[in-house]
């Protein structure tokens, strides 16, 4: 069972050319897809359908997208009828097997006065796998605030863990004549985190390192897939410069609750892929 995270920049790539197609080809094979930066209607990009655009592609594919950020871009009375035009920013999830149930979260923001600060969110997916339903996440935090990173990291594991409790995207479904969905356990966080390995905000994510035992697998944090397989070193990288191709760093992970460590199986960074400015990060399961 393959799992993949991209950050797909809008579907503009290093060569700053727009090309959806070349996305798809990076992420052939995978199973469960988690996709960041996602846009409708967005000048970067000719103000492609980028949600539609994909599902054509992915066909094979059911999805969900949750736009965390949405504003008006131009909507207006046209002919008598209002036309909406709406800018989304947010994140995808596609998967081979049925989505039984999904939610949108809208991660902690604080207003900016100088700096890009848009609502950034994670999309949520209950999926019936054939070794039994989990949660996926697929998840975009803060780029420019480590204090606001820390705040969303904490509420979103918070949202992961506290499932159980919450009941997701509802519960006594029977009244409105719907299945009730399952409650799994286990779940996956794939995204973008804006974070570099050892940071603080990794550390509130995935524990810190005892000087004695060294990070432990534990119920309140879960796996880095990559670190975990033992896959990162110093030189790995996720994200690539536009502007200078020299400077890299590593942004993107797949973090797994400690159900599923044991069925981990591979993890890896895709560096031939250059569809973003970011590189598709993978893990496989048993």
């Amino acid at each position: 069972m393959k799992f993949v995270s991209y950050n797909v920049q809008y579907g503009i790539g290093l060569d700053d050319r727009f090309d959806l197609p070349r996305i798809v080809s990076s992420i052939h094979g995978a199973d469960i897809i988690a996709l960041q930066e996602v846009t409708r209607n967005f000048h970067r990009n000719g103000h492609v359908d980028m949600v539609a655009e994909l599902q054509t592609l992915l066909a094979t594919h059911y999805s969900v997208f949750g736009a965390a950020c949405d504003l008006d871009a131009g909507s207006a009375i046209e002919q008598g009828r209002a036309v909406n035009r709406r800018f989304q920013f947010g994140n995808m999830i596609f998967s081979r097997w049925p989505i039984l149930s999904t939610r949108t979260i809208l991660l902690p923001r604080t207003r900016t006065l100088d700096k890009l600060n848009l609502q950034r969110g994670a999309t949520e997916a209950v999926i019936a796998t054939p070794k039994g339903a989990i949660r996926v996440y697929s998840t975009h935090l803060d780029h420019v605030h480590r204090d606001e990173r820390i705040a969303q990291i904490r509420y979103l594991k918070d949202r992961a863990q506290l499932y159980g409790f919450e009941g997701g995207a509802i519960s006594g479904a029977h009244e409105f004549g719907l299945a009730e969905p399952p409650v799994p356990e286990d779940y996956v966080l794939m995204g973008d985190f804006n974070m570099v390995p050892e940071s603080p905000e990794y550390d509130e994510m995935a524990g810190s390192i005892d000087a004695l035992y060294g990070r432990q697998i534990r119920a309140t944090h879960p796996v880095d897939a990559l670190a975990g397989l033992g896959k990162r070193h110093a030189a790995s990288y996720s994200w690539i410069d536009p502007k200078n191709h020299a400077d890299r760093l590593f942004l993107d992970y797949c973090f797994l609750s400690h159900g599923l460590v044991e069925r981990l199986t591979d993890a890896w960074v895709d560096e031939t892929a250059f569809g973003s400015d970011h590189l598709p990060v993978w893990f496989e399961l048993s």
